[in-house]
């Protein structure tokens, strides 16, 4: 009796350390697949977000991407800080029976808004980010692929 016991916690505990590990996939740096954007992935208070690492300067106003402020922002006081560093993904919960990251936040600098936010992770690794309005087939989707800082560097 004492071993079926034994056993069963143990199977237990594999399973959750599974379902940790799961949930950690999201967790690096990932380039976004037409490399536009790079953004890292972390984990704080028990909920996912993502900082911009780097991007194609070429985009938008053409200035140099650490001069880049958050000149869209609604509030005044945001307007200053950098894009570079900048936290733009919070809260995604992982859905462990859905396999997926849910019920985030992602911030639109372009825009200046924020828009519900979901992610998966594909069978062939790539990273989907999806922003949206209330209904998940109204917004886009971004994809990308866990990269490096030497792939970062090379761009």
């Amino acid at each position: 009796m004492i071993q079926k016991t034994l056993f069963l916690i143990f199977c237990l505990a594999c399973t959750g350390f599974g379902a940790q590990s799961r949930a950690d996939a999201l967790l690096g740096k990932w380039l976004s697949t037409d490399r536009n954007v790079a953004v890292e992935i972390f984990k704080k208070d028990g909920d996912y977000r993502a900082k911009v690492l780097w991007f194609d300067e070429t985009l938008g106003s053409g200035k140099p991407l650490n001069s880049r402020h958050d000149t869209e922002n609604p509030d005044p006081q945001l307007r200053k800080r950098k894009i570079i560093g900048m936290n733009i993904l919070e809260g995604l919960q992982y859905n462990s029976k859905m396999h997926s990251w849910e019920n985030g936040k992602i911030y639109d600098a372009s825009s200046g808004r924020y828009w519900d936010s979901a992610a998966s992770i594909t069978v062939n690794g790539l990273l989907k980010v999806r922003g949206f309005w209330k209904y998940k087939w109204i917004g886009k989707t971004m994809t990308f692929t866990k990269t490096n800082l030497t792939a970062l560097s090379k761009l």
